[in-house]
């Protein structure tokens, strides 16, 4: 009979004489609020022009959209610019005007299927008009999803570091 072979000794992962290898250092921290700021204005106007793409097609306001673009403005401004503490009160405060904007997209589009205008004639030459229309339209839920907008956007900034 053979005689059992011992199992062996160290890490088995290692393999045999295999030197140590220390874990790589950890990331430098970011805290650029100038790069955060410019992420967060890219990410609010594309998260507005999505938004108020999709609530005019469908000619009603979407809370969960108004909380996508405030994560969306609140996460890009803090996975970009790092730890500063203004990042989520910037990220806030553009995700506001986000939402907003994004509300006033709707209106050009839902005006730009009714008329004889282009979206862009109704948004740049009637922008006055636009905010007007806004104003004699809005109701509480408007401003709710300006708050919830904002208020994602702080939440987004503070989950970009855990």
């Amino acid at each position: 009979m053979s005689q059992p072979v011992p199992p062996p000794s160290g890490n088995p992962f290692a393999g045999e004489g295999a030197p140590y290898a220390p874990a790589p250092p950890p990331a430098p921290v970011r805290d650029n609020i100038g790069l955060g700021l410019v992420a967060a204005v890219v990410a609010a106007l594309v998260a507005a022009g999505a938004y108020g793409a999709i609530g005019g097609a469908i000619e009603r306001e979407i809370g969960y959209a108004a909380i996508g673009v405030g994560f969306l403005v609140g996460f890009a401004a803090a996975k970009i610019g790092g730890r500063n503490p203004a990042l989520p009160v910037i990220g806030a405060v553009l995700a506001l005007g986000a939402v907003y904007l994004g509300q006033l997209v709707a209106i050009a589009v839902i005006f730009t299927k009714l008329g004889d205008l282009s979206f862009t004639e109704y948004f740049f030459g009637h922008f006055s008009d636009l905010t007007k229309v806004w104003k004699e339209a809005a109701d509480f839920m408007s401003y709710v999803f300006l708050a919830v907008g904002a208020a994602a956007a702080f939440a987004g900034a503070k989950k970009a570091h855990g």
